[in-house]
């Protein structure tokens, strides 16, 4: 009987969510730490190792994996007082963000390919129309009932989220109009022939230089055929990256709406719980959001910078390691909020 008490006593301890808690944060200090130490190549023609690549693939997938945990558990509990919907949305997108990362990991560093689209497109899609659906459903169970300046609070941020949508979205054609591309390098490019052409771009990279087109599944630009016949790829990989290449620019367009869409449901959220019981779990909400949106968006700027050259793993990546545990965090204070809430009415009916 007292090995069998100890074993309870114990056992909700090492899931409490102080314990929960402490292991996010550990984690991302640690995310940190290795972006910091390790992001910046030894030289230009060396680039990023392979073992840093993997590194970044645990930690956010780590993360990412944590909170699709946490916000399941949620769902499955009756005690949530934003809703179990709520979390299931939230839970299944941090899955499908999981699930997409591992599939394109394997895209990337085992067949060594830099797709402009692949089948981890669809994990996701999935992830953003599932997450934004989650979230939509938070800010229609409360009233939105915010002053002026709240409003105005509002309308400023998905102004400034718009417009730096649009300049990191912008085609080169746009660019040029707005004097935001560089017009030598455009007229290297088009008044060169093929064979010169393809000299003239970065030289290829091994497997554990290439990019890592992760996150929000803004992929990186075709690699040179060069490059493509030295992969570990087979043939209907290759063929199937040939296929869903056109589709590259919908889909890199979509996942910029999404972000911006996001940011204004969590700026909504931020307004909308701000100072209630619940405040706080959503506050971790709205963070995961913005540094979801912030990685997101340095990653595209800084590809469409490079025209394709960019090698991913840059210090402001690691927002995305952020961003999954901030989630995961939010659902955790949720979860201990709701559920000794429901422990003091009971005693409060004991009593």
């Amino acid at each position: 009987m007292s090995s069998t008490s100890e074993k309870s006593s114990t056992s909700p301890s090492l899931l409490s969510a102080q314990t929960l808690v402490i292991a996010g944060i550990v984690w991302a200090v640690m995310a940190l730490l290795f972006f910091l130490l390790f992001s910046v190549p030894l030289s230009a023609e060396e680039g990023l190792p392979l073992w840093y690549s993997i590194g970044t693939y645990i930690f956010e997938c780590g993360a990412f994996f944590g909170a699709a945990l946490v916000c399941l558990r949620n769902w499955q509990s009756p005690h949530m007082v934003s809703g179990r919907n709520v979390w299931l949305g939230i839970g299944l997108g941090m899955l499908f963000y999981f699930l997409a990362n591992v599939l394109f990991g394997i895209w990337e560093l085992y067949f060594g390919l830099d797709p402009d689209v692949s089948p981890a497109d669809a994990f996701y899609l999935g992830s953003y129309v599932v997450l934004i659906g989650g979230m939509v459903l938070a800010v229609t169970s409360k009233r939105l009932n915010l002053e002026i300046w709240q409003w105005g609070l509002l309308a400023g941020i998905a102004a400034f989220g718009i417009a730096v949508a649009i300049w990191v979205a912008a085609p080169d054609s746009w660019r040029a109009q707005l004097g935001m591309g560089t017009a030598a390098t455009q007229e290297v490019v088009t008044g060169s022939a093929p064979a010169t052409s393809a000299k003239g771009r970065a030289p290829a990279l091994d497997n554990s230089s290439k990019l890592q087109a992760k996150g929000a599944g803004i992929d990186a630009k075709s690699a040179p055929e060069e490059e493509a016949e030295e992969t570990k790829a087979p043939a209907w990989v290759v063929a199937l990256d040939k296929q869903l290449s056109p589709y590259a620019y919908a889909i890199n367009l979509f996942y910029i709406v999404g972000d911006v869409f996001l940011l204004i449901i969590a700026t909504a959220l931020l307004l909308a719980f701000w100072g209630g019981r619940f405040s706080q779990s959503w506050r971790m909400i709205a963070a995961a959001t913005f540094s979801l949106y912030i990685a997101d968006m340095y990653f595209k700027w800084r590809d469409t910078q490079a025209e394709g050259t960019y090698q991913s793993g840059s210090l402001l990546e690691v927002f995305f390691v952020f961003s999954g545990i901030l989630f995961g965090i939010g659902a955790i204070l949720e979860h201990d909020i709701s559920t000794r809430s429901r422990q003091s009415r009971r005693t409060r009916r004991a009593a």
